[in-house]
């Protein structure tokens, strides 16, 4: 899927051929951030950047975490806070470019990218990761999750990341301090995912059946997991 092709805009809005089921809008937090959330891996200042609906925002928020929330889609960061003024929790929601970040120089001290990094071209990974380091205070803390090269062709993934990838783009100004495939989950059963590959792509979607699902028989697409530290 050519990522230049997609409007997240329109996709916030339901505009699309896919509505408003999004294989990334799962209602809640993702399973593997309540588990780093847990870990005590969430400090100080938190940057929730390519937040999206808001999900992780709301949950870290609400475990007394000061959250910003920054995304590139309007409509996005609309739906955000609703979703979390329902839940009765304050957070900063605003439109930024990931790739410069103005106006947010050295504010953060932990940084959560759940799945923005593979939305971006490769010059795009390298600003966005200066972008970064402009932003958060030294010592800080990036959790990254990105599509490894294990997906399958058939699912609609903008780009695939490699090892190497992270580690020479990340490695410039970060120390990795961990880097193991995990899983995302998604909002979709197989079948959904099935059709809306065949609607959206035209294309088979037989090689998603090698995906997992989890208890709730929602599709689990393998990821990178990085945590690295800003020198």
């Amino acid at each position: 899927m050519d990522v230049q092709d997609v409007d997240f805009e329109e996709l916030y809005q339901g505009t699309t051929p896919m509505g408003r089921k999004m294989p990334w809008d799962i209602g809640a937090p993702q399973p593997a951030v309540v588990a780093l959330a847990d870990a005590g891996e969430f400090t100080g200042d938190v940057l929730d950047i390519g937040c999206g609906l808001g999900d992780n925002s709301a949950f870290l928020a609400s475990r007394g975490l000061h959250v910003t929330g920054l995304d590139g889609a309007p409509s996005a960061l609309e739906q955000a806070r609703a979703r979390a003024a329902e839940k009765g929790l304050d957070i900063e929601f605003a439109v930024a470019d990931a790739t410069k970040l103005e106006g947010h120089e050295g504010r953060f001290d932990t940084v959560l990218d759940s799945a923005l990094y593979h939305c971006l071209s490769e010059d795009e990974r390298h600003q966005y990761l200066a972008a970064l380091t402009r932003a958060t205070r030294p010592g800080a803390r990036l959790h990254l999750f990105a599509f490894s090269p294990q997906v399958p062709d058939a699912f609609p993934a903008p780009y695939l990341i490699s090892e190497a990838n992270l580690r020479e783009t990340v490695g410039k100004d970060w120390t990795i301090e961990r880097l193991e495939p995990t899983v995302y989950t998604t909002s979709m059963t197989p079948e959904e995912l099935k059709q809306s590959v065949r609607q959206l792509l035209n294309v088979d979607p037989a090689g998603l059946d090698r995906l997992d699902t989890d208890a709730d028989g929602r599709v689990l697409v393998p990821v990178w997991q990085l945590k690295a530290t800003r020198r």
